[in-house]
Parts: structure tokens; C-alpha cells; sequence
């Protein structure tokens, strides 16, 4: 993430309500913390920024869901082949940047590094999710506007394909 980028996420804390701003890409984490001073707590100082390493839980299957024409509902041992692309947060999964648009990926695209396969609605806002990897997508685990869970598995990923 260059500077600028970094300076904009500081003044989106400070210009808010938000006490904490956390932003992954690329397997890179930074976390943006508002700190309280004074006697009463209420008065802001300044954000600062404390980077974490890219946190990535022990494999986790998907919870089972009524699966549609081209979603699967969890991984299987032969699929261990493949690039997970997991939830980074507990949301809503949405295949489309809008309703009545296209799919960003479906089984079958190729992919590439930094390419945007989906979207996490999380307390009104809505994350883009990208490829960590290129490849191709194997198979599309969660059916579209469904709820999913941080660490839950989105998308298998032929990284041969």
C-alpha cells in the first residue's frame, strides 16, 4: 500500500466515528487505531498505524448450503490441489457488483493476482475480496447473497489451470 493511500485511511479514522480501521491486500495487514487521551477518554489524538502480519486460520470446511448449478457446498479431500480464497471477515457473500450485473468470476475463469472475485458486505460496506493467486477457478463454495464466516472457504483455485 504506497503512503497516500495510508494517510487517506488515517484522516477516514479521524474524520469519523471509528476507533479501529483494519485493511488486508495483497497478504498484507495494517490496522489503524484511534488513541484516547485526557481524563474523560473522549478526546482523539491522532490515529497511528500498527502493522500485523496476514493472519490465515487453519483450514476450515464450509458450512453446508443449498447448492445452486455451479456452487459446491464444501471442499473435499481431492481438492487439496487447489488455492483456498477464504473470507477475511464475517459477512455477506455477493457473486456481482450489483444485482442484475455478471459475476465477477465463475467456475472456470482464469484469474489473476489482484483481480477482484467478489464482494463481503460487512456492516454496510461492501469489500472487495481478490486473488491472492493466478490460476483458474475451480469451484464457487457459497451461493450468491448468502452469509458466510471469517475463514469460511469462497472459491477453489487451480493454480495449475
Amino acid at each position: 500500500m504506497d503512503e497516500n493511500t495510508i494517510r487517506k485511511l488515517i484522516r477516514l479514522v479521524e474524520e469519523s466515528d471509528i476507533d479501529q480501521l483494519e485493511v488486508s491486500r495483497w497478504g498484507r495487514k495494517i490496522k489503524i487505531t484511534r488513541r484516547l487521551t485526557g481524563n474523560n477518554g473522549n478526546s482523539a489524538a491522532p490515529a497511528y498505524i500498527q502493522p500485523t502480519p496476514a493472519y490465515h486460520p487453519p483450514s476450515q470446511t464450509a458450512p453446508s448450503v443449498s447448492a445452486a448449478p455451479a456452487v459446491e457446498s464444501k471442499p473435499s479431500d481431492a481438492d487439496k490441489k487447489y488455492v483456498e480464497i477464504k473470507s477475511p471477515m464475517v459477512g455477506t457473500f455477493y457473486a456481482a457488483p450489483a444485482p442484475d450485473a455478471p459475476p465477477y468470476v465463475k467456475a472456470g475463469d482464469r484469474v489473476s493476482v489482484g483481480q477482484v472475485v467478489c464482494i463481503v458486505e460487512a456492516m454496510k460496506l461492501m469489500n472487495e475480496i481478490e486473488s491472492e493467486v493466478s490460476g483458474t477457478i475451480a469451484r464457487v463454495l457459497v451461493e450468491n447473497a448468502k452469509p458466510v464466516e471469517f475463514g469460511q472457504v469462497l472459491f477453489l483455485i487451480d493454480p495449475n489451470g
